[in-house]
C-alpha cells in the first residue's frame, strides 16, 4: 500500500493565544501559581459544541487568561503554540493577543509583547514555522486603552505584524477606536477587525470604511448584503472564517450550511482558521476534515482557501 500523501503546507491567520493554551499547560501553570480550577481542566477550558452566544463562549478563556500573567507563562504558551502549528502542518501562523489583559501581576504592555515575541522566536528556531504577531484592541475598552495598544504595536514594529479589534460587535461599535487604527495605518501596520460574527453586515462595513480593515475576523453575517460582497470581492478583503467556533458561538447554525462554502464559490477570499485551538478543541486539520464531512469540501476548495490565506498574510510567509 503506498504511503499516505502528507497534507499540503498550511497557513493560519486567526488564532487567539489565550484560547490556544494546551490544557496540560493550563493545569501546570495553575498548580504552580495557586490558581484554583473549578473542575477537570478540559471541562473549564473547552467550550461545548453549542454555547449559544459569543459571551458564553468567551468565559472558557477566563482560566487560561488567569494563568498567563507572567512573562514566563506567556513565553511558554507562545512557544508551544508554534510547536502545535508544526504538528498541524502549519508553515505560517499568525497569533493574536490583547497585552492589556496580562497586567494583573505587574506586566506592562511592552513586557507582555516582548514575552510573546520571545516565545514565538523560540518556536520558530525549533520548528522552522514562520510566525506573525497581532495585538488586539478590545471593543468594550476605552479609546485611550486601544490607543495605548496601538502605540505598543508601533513601538514593537519589528515584532508585531498587525493590529486587531476584538469583542462583541453587537454591544460596542468599532468607530470609537478609530484613532488607534489611524495610528497603526500611519506606521504601516495592516489591520484586521472582528466583525459580522455577533452582529450583521453593518459591522463589516464599519470595519472596512471606518477602521480600514484589510481582513475581517469571521464575517459570516455578510452573506445577505450583495453590495458588501461586491466590495469584499473587489478589494480582495480576506474573511478569516473559523467554522467550529462559529457554530459554538451561534454565529451559524451548523457546518453544513456554513457561509464559507458559498462565499468561496462566489470568488471571495475565504480563509479557514481555528480561532481558539483549546476552547474549540480543534486544529486546522480538523477544521478542513469537518468541512469535508459536513459541507462536501474537496481538496481543490481547501487548496483555494489556503492560497487565499497565503495571499492575505500580514507577515509575508515567503
Amino acid at each position: 500500500m503506498p504511503p499516505e500523501t502528507p497534507p499540503a503546507p498550511r497557513h493560519e491567520l486567526h488564532c487567539h493565544l489565550d484560547g490556544s493554551v494546551r490544557p496540560g499547560t493550563v493545569a501546570e501553570l495553575a498548580r504552580a501559581q495557586g490558581v484554583p480550577l473549578d473542575g477537570p481542566v478540559r471541562e473549564v477550558v473547552t467550550a461545548p459544541a453549542r454555547c449559544g452566544s459569543l459571551s458564553r463562549f468567551l468565559t472558557y478563556i477566563d482560566v487560561p487568561l488567569s494563568v498567563l500573567q507572567t512573562p514566563e507563562a506567556l513565553r511558554r504558551a507562545a512557544r508551544e503554540l508554534v510547536e502545535d502549528w508544526r504538528a498541524d502542518h502549519v508553515v505560517h501562523g499568525e497569533v493574536r493577543f490583547a497585552p492589556q489583559l496580562h497586567g494583573s501581576r505587574g506586566m506592562t504592555l511592552d513586557d507582555a509583547v516582548r514575552a510573546v515575541a520571545e516565545g514565538l522566536a523560540e518556536g520558530r528556531a525549533a520548528t522552522g514555522v514562520r510566525t506573525g504577531l497581532l495585538l488586539c484592541c478590545l471593543r468594550h475598552q476605552s479609546p485611550d486603552e486601544s490607543l495605548a495598544v496601538a502605540e505598543a504595536a508601533v513601538r514593537h514594529r519589528g515584532e508585531v505584524a498587525g493590529l486587531d479589534l476584538a469583542g462583541d460587535e453587537r454591544l460596542h461599535r468599532a468607530r470609537a477606536h478609530r484613532e488607534a487604527f489611524d495610528l497603526a495605518h500611519g506606521a504601516g501596520l495592516p489591520c484586521t477587525v472582528h466583525a459580522g460574527e455577533a452582529a450583521g453586515a453593518e459591522s463589516v462595513w464599519e470595519a472596512i470604511d471606518v477602521l480600514g480593515a484589510r481582513r475581517i475576523g469571521h464575517g459570516v453575517r455578510c452573506v445577505g448584503d450583495s453590495a458588501l460582497l461586491d466590495r469584499l470581492r473587489r478589494d480582495r478583503l480576506a474573511l478569516e472564517m473559523c467554522p467550529t467556533s462559529n457554530v459554538q458561538t451561534g454565529a451559524v447554525p451548523g457546518l453544513a450550511g456554513h457561509p464559507a462554502t458559498r462565499l468561496l464559490a462566489a470568488g471571495l477570499a475565504v480563509t479557514i482558521s481555528t480561532d481558539t485551538r483549546t476552547t474549540s478543541d480543534t486544529t486546522l486539520t480538523a477544521e478542513f476534515a469537518a468541512l469535508r464531512r459536513a459541507a462536501g469540501w474537496t481538496a481543490g476548495q481547501e487548496r483555494l482557501a489556503q492560497q487565499h490565506a497565503r495571499d492575505a498574510a500580514f507577515a509575508a510567509p515567503g
